[in-house]
């Protein structure tokens, strides 16, 4: 059982890539992803991504360890001691969405559920958020509905 917070983020991070690696796949060349953001590797973004660039399969893996490990902090920082399912489910969703979803109390109803101590109602508003703006409209993709929905499950195992 995880008990220290190092186990605890370690454990989140881990049950997160399980989700993750499976919804992002592998693209070791960056491409846009549908709302159109340079992406690479297990769904990496940012200003260091290089267009052409080929990733090599050790640079992927560190890339997903280390913007996993930053969303769990964030989910912990915004809501502390929650329980690993619930942070792991949270911060893949922030690593996939950013952390808006988690934190925002004044854009997002799961935030306000979390820092509420609503874990249920906070779990079951995952699979709204399976929209992503595709030529100027939001749209469900099939992708992120069934991701939401894995969160959605393993973030449940973690309430009573």
């Amino acid at each position: 059982m995880a008990t220290t917070p190092k186990q605890r983020a370690a454990a989140a991070a881990a049950l997160a890539t399980i989700i993750a690696i499976p919804a992002e796949g592998i693209r070791q060349f960056a491409y846009y992803d549908p709302p159109g953001i340079l992406t690479v590797c297990y769904g990496h973004t940012g200003a260091d991504v290089v267009a052409k660039r080929k990733y090599s399969m050790d640079e992927c893996r560190a890339l997903l360890t280390a913007d996993m490990q930053k969303a769990v902090a964030h989910v912990e920082r915004c809501v502390p001691g929650l329980p690993v399912p619930v942070l792991a489910a949270f911060s893949d969703a922030v690593f996939n969405l950013g952390p808006g979803l988690a934190c925002s109390r004044t854009t997002s109803t799961a935030a306000r559920m979390l820092y509420a101590g609503d874990l249920v109602g906070a779990c079951n508003q995952l699979p709204r958020w399976d929209k992503a703006r595709v030529l100027g409209a939001m749209v469900a993709l099939p992708g992120l509905t069934k991701r939401r929905a894995a969160e959605r499950s393993l973030c449940l195992t973690g309430v009573p």
